[in-house]
């Protein structure tokens, strides 16, 4: 069985030889997470079409059905089709799609397997780069229809991917929604003007490792590795958004030390239509995580600087700004970190001209014990944690069920999610009342960013008219997406979202 599975460069090597040798290749090509009946029958079915059967595997590192998956690594899933009398060889790819390795193999039969409903397959345009790959080097494209199966779902049903409580939470879900409801709901939420309103703030990770202690002082000795730097606070809020609605602006401000505008234009999706004033006095705000990187713990953070005073005159031009722009959005989104960009004035004005108005007010740090969501006379929909909602009430005892339905009272909200960390959050909606969906956050490489990726979804959900159970849905898929990236490495991307979705929901 071992002598089956080969390394990219053997396999390629060896399919040269079969050329020569004048057999017919065929190649298959797919994930193969829970080898199950429904792939045996197309791989004996793509077997019967050559000479030579050759399966080439999605590495673990490009799997994109959700951060629990795949349930099995790469080295079994290799094991289990080498074990496969009608498989040749196996091998694992290298690049995230088949196209290259099908130019390296260049096979006669590129086969893949139908689709349930002859839709389209993981919502990505994979399989006609795939088409055109095999015609370009002189193969055939060929689907099988041995009868559809889902790893899918036998992983969803009868692995213990998820709790039971996850699980009990999906059986029920699925009853009521599927995954193309929510997909389709998705697509029809690029129309909405989206405007995002917030701090621009940079994440640098500093990358250590660990030496030990001074000989003299109790100070911790680290090694620098590296340093990354990703687009956090609002930016990675408007590049989230950007990727699912087409229109999408962006209010924010820059220091004027140091205002590392280079950096942020550059790392802005083009669809973004940015307007930044000037603060005078302090640079654009980088929050400096220290990481152990063999353990990735967070050592500690680091400001460089605290708060924010904007000048009479950009102050000015901040509220003129909104004036101009605020009724030309069907949705406005504001997160704010509460380091001093948004003035009573801006929130007022805010508050008062935004139709659909989304609002995230975050603790941390610089603003612990005073920025609450009682800043915002008005808000159509919140995104807040426990916490927050606690600290606006400061009442650490009530039921927080009771505080939700007060907040939105006051706010006039129609939709508020609670979020909850590992117990996922807490949906109020209105006319609905109280929902609760589950974290979906199987692996946790860094929870910064999750609420920016939540709250990036769930208010346009929100201002479309979704309940707020299927806000909750979507934002809780995001925030388990952001989950598995350092910080803001990258914007959710719909492809992938839709594929996790299709993989919970099957």
């Amino acid at each position: 069985m071992l002598e089956k599975i080969k390394d990219y460069d053997q396999l390629v090597a060896t399919a040269r030889s079969l050329r020569v040798q004048h057999k017919k290749i065929v190649q298959c090509h797919g994930v193969y997470d829970l080898l199950h009946v429904g792939h045996i029958k197309h791989l004996e079915a793509a077997r019967r079409l050559g000479d030579v059967l050759v399966v080439t595997l999605t590495p673990d590192r490009f799997v994109d059905k959700g951060p629990h998956r795949p349930a099995f690594t790469e080295a079994l899933r290799a094991e289990a089709l080498a074990a496969l009398t009608c498989v040749d060889y196996v091998a694992i790819n290298r690049h995230r799609t088949a196209v290259e390795i099908i130019a390296d193999l260049v096979p006669d039969f590129f086969v893949k397997g139908a689709v349930e409903g002859g839709g389209p397959r993981d919502h990505s345009d994979a399989i006609g780069r795939e088409e055109a790959a095999v015609t370009a080097v002189g193969g055939r494209f060929v689907l099988t229809d041995e009868g559809i199966f889902s790893s899918s779902t036998l992983i969803n049903r009868f692995l213990d991917v998820f709790t039971p409580e996850i699980k009990t939470f999906l059986s029920g879900f699925r009853s009521r929604h599927s995954a193309d409801e929510i997909v389709a709901r998705i697509h029809a939420m690029r129309g909405l003007k989206v405007l995002t309103i917030g701090e621009t703030i940079i994440d640098e990770y500093v990358f250590c490792n660990a030496m030990g202690r001074t000989n003299k002082e109790a100070v911790l000795v680290v090694g620098q590795n590296r340093t990354e730097s990703y687009a956090g606070g609002i930016l990675a809020v408007a590049n989230h958004v950007s990727r699912f609605c087409d229109d999408v602006a962006l209010i924010s401000g820059l220091g004027d030390t140091d205002p590392r505008d280079a950096f942020v234009t550059a790392r802005l999706h083009a669809n973004i239509t940015p307007r930044f004033l000037q603060i005078p006095g302090v640079p654009t705000m980088v929050k400096r995580r220290y990481v152990e990187e063999y353990l990735n713990k967070k050592l500690f953070e680091v400001y460089n600087t605290q708060d924010v005073r904007i000048g009479r005159r950009e102050h000015e031009r901040f509220v003129e700004s909104l004036d101009a722009l605020l009724p030309q959005y069907d949705c406005v989104i504001v997160a704010d970190y509460g380091h001093g960009l948004l003035t009573d004035l801006a929130v007022d004005r805010i508050c008062e001209k935004a139709r659909f108005l989304a609002v995230n007010t975050q603790t941390n740090a610089g603003n612990l014990g005073y920025h609450v969501i009682s800043k915002y006379p008005r808000a159509d929909f919140v995104s807040i944690t426990e916490s927050e909602i606690r600290l606006t009430h400061r009442d650490h005892r009530t039921d927080v069920r009771d505080l939700v339905a007060k907040t939105a009272t006051s706010l006039h909200a129609s939709t508020l999610l609670v979020t909850r960390g590992k117990s996922g959050c807490l949906c109020y909606d209105r006319q609905a009342g109280f929902a609760e969906v589950p974290a979906f956050s199987v692996k946790v490489v860094d929870r910064v960013g999750a609420g920016d990726a939540l709250l990036a979804l769930a208010a346009p959900a929100a201002a479309a008219g979704w309940p707020a159970e299927l806000c909750g849905f979507i934002g809780n898929v995001a925030g388990a997406e952001a989950c598995a990236m350092m910080g803001n490495a990258a914007s959710i991307a719909p492809s992938p979202l839709f594929r996790h979705i299709t993989s919970l929901l099957a």
